[in-house]
């Protein structure tokens, strides 16, 4: 049966070492036969007691539970220019993990509105994670807010330092002042290894909880999250470590469409806990059982195998790949070039294409204008055919047929601009090229803005791995 935990809200604890702390002001109601426990008899109960039915947790792995707050800093989030996925990774990363998020807030890059959600958090839990901030600029103020909040000091560690140095291959002394002003970390507290970036992750420890603070880029957050900070968390708070795991990453199908076919086709191994995420058209499924041994994940293998049997046709990835990352690994299979010609997509394509590793073997060019008409220009369309043709479908071949000669590659997909039908909804005419020919279709565009975008890049990648299979 399937099984969503969410732990009880436990607050701020400190160590007792076995003894209950007395009420203040209140005299001790006990009685004094209770002040002297029954020793052999409470032996005898503890050695008779069979442990508590349905606990399959390994020995010695600790089952603590822990509330935290979230707080993402960022004027770009509050203006609607990027959205939060600091929340949902998080989330999904710590649930399985026994951690409870108890709420979590977006904040202005402000000391003032940073040390008053900071303060709120404290209040509600033990641990309060901050995400952005800690990077060079004069926009970066977290290092300095929550160390003037925590009064606790920060000193330059070496072994920062030297990584630093050894990072931009200069001496320490050498080092700009803004770079070197990120090897500073709490003297009460310490810090998390960044090996994608030159911010590492600050944790303050106060009496009053504890802090951590983690870069703002999703590809250090993330990396850092799962290598640095969950052991930290384990030897801090006993929380539990990742036992075994798998993530479905699905493209092209909703969240309940997906939910409602797992309910009704899938049998579920008892104790799995399953976490999702929904951003963009794409959908994460993460099924976890809380430990790691041969037979949980021969379960996982076996529940993995039911739901692509199901849904695999919208499945892109098992594991960490992202779209992009999967459309590159096929065509780099085929040993393929793609070119792009981007108009309402705005470059977002190109953006999320050229990020993986090995996309440089791949991406053979990216063109990105802000009407067709310019793009044509950039191409080097020339105006008879460009003229001669009367519809946005037209156009758009041309200009992916360009683009492919221009770089001389196969695969091609070209974006026109958005326009709008009869009925006044939003579309874009795309055409993708490949080695069998031309492809016109048109594509609705919901939404405006950047989450537009995202949404529609989505929808062509998805497009383009369908046709790349």
């Amino acid at each position: 049966m399937l099984k969503r935990t969410r732990s009880k809200r436990s607050g701020v604890s400190f160590p007792t070492h076995g003894r209950k702390l007395p009420m203040a002001g209140r005299p001790s109601t006990r009685r004094p036969w209770a002040r002297r426990p029954c020793w052999p008899l409470l032996l005898l109960l503890i050695l008779l007691t069979p442990p508590a039915a349905g606990d399959d947790s390994a020995p010695g792995r600790s089952q603590q539970s822990l509330d935290y707050m979230i707080v993402v800093t960022g004027g770009e989030l509050l203006s609607g220019v990027y959205p939060d996925g600091h929340t949902h990774f998080l989330t999904r990363t710590l649930q399985p993990l026994g951690l409870h998020c108890v709420g979590s807030m977006c904040v202005d890059d402000k000391p003032l509105d940073l040390q008053e959600a900071i303060q709120f958090a404290l209040g509600k839990a033990p641990l309060v994670i901050v995400t952005g901030g800690l990077g060079p600029t004069d926009n970066d103020i977290t290092r300095e807010t929550l160390s003037e909040f925590t009064r606790i000091a920060l000193k330059e560690h070496p072994d920062v330092l030297q990584a630093m140095s050894r990072r931009f291959g200069v001496p320490p002394d050498q080092l700009r002042d803004n770079l070197r002003r990120q090897t500073r970390v709490p003297v009460a507290g310490t810090y998390l290894k960044n090996s994608n970036g030159t911010a590492v992750g600050l944790v303050f420890e106060p009496a009053q909880g504890v802090i951590v603070a983690l870069p703002g880029p999703p590809r250090e957050l993330q990396t850092m999250a799962r290598n640095e900070l969950v052991p930290y968390l384990s030897r801090r708070f006993g929380t539990r470590l990742p036992g075994c795991a798998v993530t479905l990453r699905f493209v092209g199908l909703g969240q309940s469409q997906i939910d409602e076919t797992l309910k009704s086709h899938v049998s579920w191994p008892p104790g799995v806990t399953l976490c999702s995420q929904f951003e963009g058209g794409r959908v994460d499924f993460t099924f976890s059982l809380p430990d790691d041994t041969p037979r949980d994940r021969a379960r996982l293998e076996k529940l993995k195998q039911q739901i692509l049997t199901h849904l695999g046709d919208s499945v892109y990835a098992c594991g960490d790949a992202t779209l992009e990352q999967h459309v590159i690994e096929l065509l780099a299979t085929r040993g393929e070039t793609l070119v792009l010609a981007e108009v309402a997509s705005g470059g977002g394509l190109a953006a999320g294409l050229s990020a993986p590793e090995g996309a440089g073997q791949v991406l053979a060019g990216a063109y990105v204008a802000l009407s067709e008409q310019a793009l044509r220009r950039l191409l080097g369309v020339a105006d008879e055919p460009w003229t001669a043709a009367p519809t946005s479908a037209q156009r758009v071949k041309l200009l992916a047929s360009a683009a492919a000669g221009a770089t001389q590659s196969n695969w091609a997909v070209a974006v026109g601009q958005s326009e709008e039908d009869d009925a006044g909804n939003r579309f874009v005419e795309v055409v993708l090229k490949s080695p069998g020919g031309l492809e016109s279709r048109r594509v609705r565009v919901g939404g405006s803005g950047e989450l537009a975008r995202q949404r529609l890049a989505t929808q062509l990648l998805d497009q383009l791995r369908r046709k790349l299979r």
